[in-house]
């Protein structure tokens, strides 16, 4: 009997399955029995089972070693497992990297941060404009190649002006919304329509500032944690589902400006960090939280 051996990684299609239903036996054998007959190599797999809520969570990365099978026959066959376990799932591939829309506003590190890491080969992603209200970052996007939109805001257009992102989100095919460091708060008609993919970055502190200049709150209370967190956006203002976070301790030495130089450290780390898991098909909601398999 012969056995599915490893390719190399240059020669393979990934493909990534993310699955959610409700906790019972048998859930990983029935995946893992379907993808063996069918001759797929699983490289990764993680699974959490949620026993307050009864909910199970599995991710899986694989990839095919025999020709007669594709992704079609996949998710064909795949229906009947999914049905029998009353799953929600999804299957990725990672020749197909996913297309993004950035936002930001005149603070341009966390946007800097990530077109940086976009042409390291960090993030697997496909920017398919840079959305701004201010034409700061424009020559940055037009840098990259990248198209950019000016949609400024005003109390009178903010609808009109969400309404056409949404349009620019559809006519691009952008399955990814990132706010990085966009300094205007989205309705609730938008926060819906873009529920579970728009990740905002939140300068967060112990304890939490919020309004004008936070680093110089922070420093006024002289704090010796500062932090940031990158959350899925909701109509709850910096309440949506945690992705990440990262803190740095400081201390009184730290003058408003040295608070400022390390926020921007937190920000680009936790947003970059969150980004690259939701790239990755790594998170799932659950309910208010997040279920990230790193």
């Amino acid at each position: 009997m012969q056995h599915a051996k490893p390719l190399a990684p240059e020669n393979r299609e990934n493909f990534i399955i993310k699955i959610t239903c409700p906790a019972t036996t048998g859930i990983v054998a029935a995946v893992t029995a379907f993808l063996a007959e069918r001759k797929c190599y699983i490289s990764e797999m993680a699974q959490f089972d949620d026993e307050e809520n009864r909910r199970f969570f599995m991710r899986a990365v694989f990839y095919l070693t025999a020709s007669e099978h594709d992704e079609a026959a996949l998710r064909r066959d795949f229906a009947a497992v999914a049905e029998k376990f009353q799953m929600q799932w999804e299957l990725h591939s990672s020749r197909r990297p996913m297309r993004v829309v950035i936002m930001a506003s005149k603070y341009d590190h966390c946007l800097t941060d990530l077109l940086y890491r976009l042409h390291k080969g960090e993030l697997d992603m496909e920017v398919t404009a840079v959305v701004s209200n201010h034409l700061d970052p424009r020559a940055m996007a037009e840098r990259e190649g990248i198209r950019f939109i000016y949609l400024p805001v005003t109390k009178e257009n903010k609808a009109a002006q969400e309404k056409e992102l949404l349009r620019i989100v559809e006519e691009t095919g952008s399955e990814l919304v990132v706010l990085a460091r966009y300094m205007q708060i989205l309705s609730d008609d938008l926060c819906r329509a873009l529920a579970g993919r728009a990740i905002n970055i939140h300068h967060s502190f112990l304890p939490g500032f919020k309004g004008a200049k936070p680093y110089h709150q922070a420093y006024e209370r002289g704090v010796k944690l500062i932090g940031a967190t990158a959350h899925y956006v909701t109509s709850d203002l910096d309440e949506g589902p945690i992705i990440e976070q990262e803190v740095q301790r400081v201390d009184h030495s730290y003058t408003p400006e040295d608070l400022v130089a390390v926020g921007r450290d937190t920000e680009t780390v936790a947003l970059s960090k969150a980004v690259r898991y939701h790239l990755e098909h790594r998170v799932f909601l659950n309910n208010a939280r997040t279920v990230v398999f790193k």
